[in-house]
């Protein structure tokens, strides 16, 4: 297993964020982190990335425990991660926003050679013909791949996406699933959390789910989808749930069970 959490729990005062979460994460695997809003997934990304601090439980990362270990330090090990709001240095060209990437990343590369990284990676996000263009000046869905490129510029064996898709058009979906299969084809491994539920469905291995902090649901995507639990979160209403997950029967009807 490339990580492994291990019955993580964190507060926020009287706020139980996360309840006992449990995940073993197999390496070159793209698992999507869903749930509704408030469900848990970005405070999971920040004890995972050393941001916060659990109060039970830990994390294991390339088989040493890391829980706690400061988001620089794990960069170095080789984690990486993107925000759901990007975070752009506006002042810097694209080019020198992915540099900074490698410069701290896992092989902290010297300037000429994040300078060769910036460029490889720029292109493989299609954003090659921008890498001069000032960050401040990019568009919404330029300014998520120039933040998926300076992650990736890090060289990461582990990437964590934040909502990449936010806010992105159906062609920019596409293009952005493609993307991020051919990192995994890199041999990243890959947890992404995502509202768009066609997109992360159709590009992760696995699924887990969460609601209120709880781990409710992991599985398959065709497994996950069709968890009552699952549609109950979404959906709000167990009536809703027993509709969506029941079969039709042989007569073209609805079955009762």
């Amino acid at each position: 297993m490339i990580m492994q959490v291990q019955a993580i729990s964190k507060r926020f005062g009287g706020l139980q964020a996360l309840s006992r979460i449990t995940m073993d994460l197999p390496e070159g695997r793209i698992l999507g982190l869903i749930g509704p809003n408030g469900a848990g997934k970005t405070t999971l990304f920040n004890v995972i990335n050393g941001v916060y601090p659990p109060e039970e439980g830990q994390v294991t990362f390339l088989g040493k425990q890391v829980t706690g270990k400061a988001p620089y330090h794990l960069a170095k090990m080789g984690m990486a991660r993107t925000h759901q709001i990007v975070q752009p240095l506006n002042d810097l060209s694209a080019r020198e926003n992915v540099m900074v990437g490698a410069c701290f990343g896992r092989e902290d590369q010297g300037l000429a050679e994040a300078a060769s990284t910036a460029d490889e990676v720029l292109e493989l996000v299609g954003l090659g013909s921008r890498r001069d263009q000032l960050a401040a000046s990019l568009n919404v869905a330029e300014k998520k791949r120039l933040e998926l490129a300076r992650a990736v510029a890090a060289r990461p064996i582990l990437l964590l996406l934040d909502e990449v898709l936010a806010g992105l058009n159906p062609s920019e979906i596409a293009a952005m699933l493609t993307i991020v299969r051919q990192i995994r084809d890199q041999g990243v491994t890959i947890i992404m959390i995502e509202h768009v539920m066609h997109a992360v469905m159709n590009v992760s291995d696995q699924i887990m789910v969460l609601d209120y902090g709880v781990q409710i649901a992991e599985g398959t995507p065709e497994e996950v989808s069709r968890n009552p639990k699952v549609i109950e979160a979404y959906l709000g209403d167990p009536k809703l749930a027993e509709r969506f997950t029941r079969r039709p029967s042989a007569e073209g009807g609805q079955a009762d069970g």
